[in-house]
């Protein structure tokens, strides 16, 4: 999966000139999306079912079965964790470049603006 840098959203993180400010309602939930997914259930304190598993597939084959499962955890682990969104869409497609990676397109809309949002993500398979 790509790297981001995580905020957590309860904390203020200081800008460039030491000013406090919090993650916008947006950040928020992109980040807390990339929390969950890369979480296995198990894997945080005092809530032993929370969490995706995304990792749980990395050595997985690329194959239809496995991006059909992918799709329906991230559809089911945002739908259970993630109570700010509405899930549109979850699409999961080999990457044409190379037979061990996958791209992940999510898009949602934000319960509070009813925007549409994205997120996208590359995994790779069969490390």
């Amino acid at each position: 999966m790509t790297q981001t840098n995580l905020n957590w959203p309860l904390l203020p993180l200081p800008d460039s000139e030491g000013r406090m400010s919090f993650p916008s309602l947006e950040q928020s939930v992109k980040q807390n999306m990339q929390i969950i997914l890369r979480t296995a259930p198990g894997q945080q304190l005092m809530r032993p079912n929370y969490g995706g598993g995304l990792e749980n597939y990395l050595y997985q084959q690329n194959s239809l079965v496995t991006r059909r499962r992918i799709r329906d955890l991230i559809s089911e682990s945002l739908a259970r964790w993630e109570r700010r969104i509405l899930v549109d869409r979850v699409e999961v497609w080999p990457d044409e470049n190379s037979a061990s990676t996958l791209k992940i397109e999510i898009a949602y809309r934000l319960k509070r603006t009813n925007l549409p949002q994205q997120m996208a993500v590359t995994m790779e398979l069969e490390a």
